[in-house]
């Protein structure tokens, strides 16, 4: 084979990290560099296995699995349509699968491969990309790799600017934990890629440079540019984490404070969130755990309550609807156990309305300096990590602009809890009065009340 690459494309190919991620803008040849990669790594390791994955198989089959199909040489490779697989001469294999909700990764639990590539990386959830690394292993001396290919954007846009953009410069391995829960080092890297970097895009469709620079602004930052910071689809695109992320510290006892739950057997999420006395409200912990029955979920609840003294405990209104086997609600089931809840509206678009107008980022001043600041009427405390991590990666619904998409599901919970406190009615806390002191002040007065009257004792 008389095989050409671009040099960003030879630097994918020649990576020695455990973890690569390549491109960041459109043209950039991602998909043609996976693949002559895969195919390098299957004839130089016999027997070796890889698989490449798209979150669809439609964008599969239209993308990776054509473009193989006129890439890779009959005379070395054949390809299995039923099980999608190319077998080398050699033995090795390259797998074509798909991810396109979570419990699919469960059907690779016994698999192994020293190869795991995914392109458009950002189409996947981080518990996704994390599972499958637990997949990338064998018997065999070969170097391990997962190898990845995306543009900014999508559902993943942020746990993979996290991963692999913001540890530090381009085109340079970085040493880091394997996950926030394992310790494990990994060796990561990223190296960009632009339409200017792929000379036979230049070469065989020179309008398309043009073609990108007609769209609109952030698309065209992240499409032609690679442009992480900036990206469409995002549904909160007003959260920001300088503003809206804080440091701890502890709640006055005076301020009012809420708790606000999505219950279901996948997920329980609630939320306890203060507010001031200027109605600026301070979410300051949280609960997200799945697998809960019902009244261990209100047993939990209790305990994270302590001798704490709430207004209202938000939940959605399909809780109080009567389970047909029992005779009973689940708001039934939590009273039983000492926990009464509030119904909560389960109107999502004036939900989400009412979460942005809370998440609004405004001007002011500090008091002190009389700097002009950025603040909101709502901030989060930094150890509230499921929030603080899912509610930036919810997308607009493609079908109604006004509502946030479903899926990912396991992003939502979290995010319909603060929605039922959002749509709710709260009220700001009452000022301590601290009055100036009286003559009567400096006594200690003792009253004893009778039926006709107080006889008031002096001390």
């Amino acid at each position: 084979m008389n095989i050409e690459v671009t040099t960003k494309q030879d630097d994918f190919i020649n990576a020695e990290a455990f973890e690569v991620l390549f491109g960041g803008a459109a043209g950039g040849g991602k998909s043609h560099g996976q693949l002559i990669d895969a195919l390098l790594y299957a004839l130089k390791y016999p027997k070796s296995s890889q698989i490449l994955f798209r979150s669809t198989f439609a964008d599969l089959e239209k993308s990776l699995i054509r473009k193989s199909r006129d890439l890779y040489p009959k005379e070395i490779a054949s390809y299995n349509d039923s099980k999608h697989t190319w077998k080398l001469i050699n033995g090795s294999i390259i797998d074509f699968g798909y991810i396109q909700y979570e419990k699919d990764v469960y059907q690779y639990q016994s698999a192994e491969y020293d190869v795991i590539r995914f392109d458009e990386l950002t189409h996947f959830t981080e518990f996704e990309y994390l599972y499958m690394i637990s997949r990338c292993r064998g018997a065999n001396p070969y170097p391990k790799h997962i190898k990845s290919s995306t543009n900014p954007g999508g559902v993943g846009h942020t746990w993979v600017k996290k991963r692999f953009i913001d540890i530090g410069e381009p085109n340079i391995t970085h040493k880091c934990k394997l996950s926030d829960d394992n310790p494990k080092e990994s060796t990561r890297i990223f190296i960009p890629s632009l339409v200017q970097d792929n000379k036979f895009m230049l070469e065989y469709d020179p309008e398309y440079v043009d073609r990108l620079d007609a769209l609109p602004e952030k698309e065209r930052e992240a499409l032609k540019y690679g442009n992480w910071d900036i990206f469409d689809g995002v549904y909160f695109s007003e959260f920001n984490r300088r503003i809206h992320v804080i440091e701890p510290f502890a709640i006055p006892e005076h301020w009012n404070r809420y708790i606000t739950m999505d219950y279901g057997l996948d997920m329980f999420a609630v939320l306890f969130i203060a507010i001031d006395t200027n109605n600026k409200a301070y979410v300051y912990n949280y609960i997200h755990k799945d697998g809960l029955i019902a009244s261990e979920a209100a047993q939990m609840l209790k305990s994270y309550m302590r001798k704490d003294k709430f207004k209202d405990i938000f939940a959605p209104t399909d809780l109080w609807a009567t389970d047909r086997h029992t005779g009973k609600s689940t708001a039934e089931i939590f009273q039983d156990n000492g926990i009464n809840l509030t119904q909560a509206s389960r109107q999502r678009e004036t939900g989400w309305l009412a979460v942005h107008e809370w998440l609004k980022v405004k001007k002011t001043r500090n008091e002190q300096t009389g700097e002009e600041i950025l603040t909101s009427d709502m901030v989060i405390f930094n150890n509230v990590l499921p929030l603080i991590e899912y509610l930036p990666q919810i997308q607009i619904d493609e079908k109604n602009p006004n509502d946030c998409a479903t899926e990912p599901h396991e992003l939502t919970h979290i995010c319909d809890a603060l929605r039922y406190f959002c749509i709710s009615r709260t009220n700001p806390s009452k000022p301590i009065i601290n009055r100036e002191k009286t003559f009567y002040d400096m006594f200690e007065v003792k009253q004893e009340h009778y039926d006709y009257g107080e006889e008031i004792q002096v001390v």
